[in-house]
């Protein structure tokens, strides 16, 4: 039993779907950045930037998370984060049973097809998408994350690889973390030069 499980990757490659699939099988509570409350700004007059509104994303998802855990909740999803603060994860959840789960696709037709056939639809940049999928391939594992390649598989089994990795591992939760450089991850903010 984990106290958290994070997924991540580029956009269209199913996130919310394996968040749906976990959720259907360990019974517990999806978490994801799309319910943060609406908000334009912090008193009502200052312009909102795009990092003010991603960090506030991540803030109130990171303390919907913890106030779960707090309350004896287990194997908390938590989804569609920007790839970016997969870097703060380490640091923000130390002490606590986590995993990360990785999602990556090398068949760039197999993420054209998912993003396209999206039930909720959203924006279609097939480009920016590939090159993110790129660029969070090529990083290095983090502490208590795992790699799971969604190439030619269906959800069924998508799900059935997460279940796996999650229900095999170890996760530590005293470790040494030196947070790695900003460019090597992708965020919708900076996009870091992907467009």
């Amino acid at each position: 039993m984990l106290d958290f499980i994070f997924i991540i990757g580029a956009s269209g490659i199913g996130k919310s779907t394996l968040a749906q699939g976990l959720l259907n099988k360990y019974k517990t509570v999806v978490i994801e950045q799309n319910m943060v409350p609406e908000f334009i700004s912090r008193d009502g007059s200052e312009e909102m930037t795009g990092e003010l509104e991603e960090l506030t994303c991540w803030e109130n998802t990171k303390a919907m998370a913890l106030c779960f855990r707090k309350l004896g909740y287990k194997n908390i999803i938590v989804s569609d984060l920007d790839d970016l603060r997969t870097a703060d994860i380490p640091i923000d959840f130390k002490g606590y049973r986590y995993v990360t789960l990785k999602l990556v696709c090398s068949d760039v037709e197999q993420l054209k097809k998912q993003m396209r056939d999206r039930p909720e639809g959203g924006l279609i940049d097939y480009e920016l998408q590939k090159k993110s999928n790129e660029k969070i391939s090529s990083r290095d594992p983090l502490i208590n994350e795992y790699v799971l390649d969604v190439t030619g598989l269906d959800i069924s089994r998508v799900v059935e690889e997460a279940v796996h990795i999650i229900e095999s591992s170890v996760p530590l939760t005293e470790y040494e973390y030196v947070k790695p450089e900003k460019g090597l991850f992708y965020s919708w903010v900076f996009s870091n030069g992907l467009r």
